[in-house]
């Protein structure tokens, strides 16, 4: 009985060790910036930056399977350093108490938002159909993700062939009676636009996303989503 219940311990541990943290973390940096890290069923994205003083300071992500403890991550973009693109990561995945660990080299402590239960749009996304801005920038290899937890947002266009960042911005959003609100956070192309809102007419049908509006500087969007 007692090797059972040990047995049965070791395979509850191995359970909790082997589930996707998904949702939105955060962590505080010495510098007083803060990183975000988004995570869906196999797609994750860290961005730092400051609110306080309106600035971005850098992004990557790409997608990731885990088994056990053991994240493979593999970068599609990382502007900061291109030579990681397409190369994997291993790290080992510890979650506790609304606590996530993830360590390579070093280990990276964060610290939960949500959980990404909270809401329809939760997931990765890939654009279907644009118009404006984004029809104007995906030409060739380029292309647009956007991952949403329960509370958090954060797109990103680039080209995982040429390893070339284009934009990204990030924030919080609500979405209610056909309204997607997002207010953003960082935005690597106008540090002005920070603590801004855009509200969209929005509707979400069978896994796809059709939101149209005009953003802070007045330009028309019309962009729909479909799940990655």
């Amino acid at each position: 009985m007692k090797q059972l219940l040990i047995i049965t311990i070791l395979l509850c541990s191995t359970l909790v060790m082997a589930q996707t943290p998904k949702g939105a973390w955060k962590s505080q940096e010495p510098t007083g910036s803060t990183s975000t890290l988004i995570v869906t069923d196999n797609y994750m994205i860290i961005a730092s930056y400051s609110v306080l003083n309106k600035s971005y300071e850098r992004t990557e992500g790409g997608p990731f399977t885990i088994q056990g403890d053991q994240m493979t991550y593999t970068p599609e973009f990382n502007p900061s350093d291109t030579a990681k693109v397409g190369i994997p990561i291993v790290y080992t995945v510890t979650m506790k108490d609304g606590i996530l660990t993830l360590k390579y080299d070093e280990a990276m402590v964060w610290m939960k938002i949500d959980d990404g239960g909270n809401s329809a749009l939760t997931g990765a996304w890939k654009v279907s159909d644009k118009e404006g801005d984004l029809k104007t920038q995906l030409t060739g290899t380029r292309k647009a993700v956007k991952l949403v937890s329960g509370t958090r947002f954060q797109w990103i266009v680039f080209d995982i062939v040429e390893k070339t960042f284009y934009k990204t911005g990030g924030g919080t959003y609500t979405f209610k009676n056909g309204k997607y609100s997002e207010r953003i956070e960082f935005l690597s192309s106008d540090n002005n636009r920070v603590g801004t809102t855009q509200i969209f007419d929005s509707k979400l049908d069978n896994g796809v996303w059709d939101y149209k509006g005009t953003n802070t500087a007045g330009k028309p969007i019309h962009e729909i989503w479909e799940k990655r």
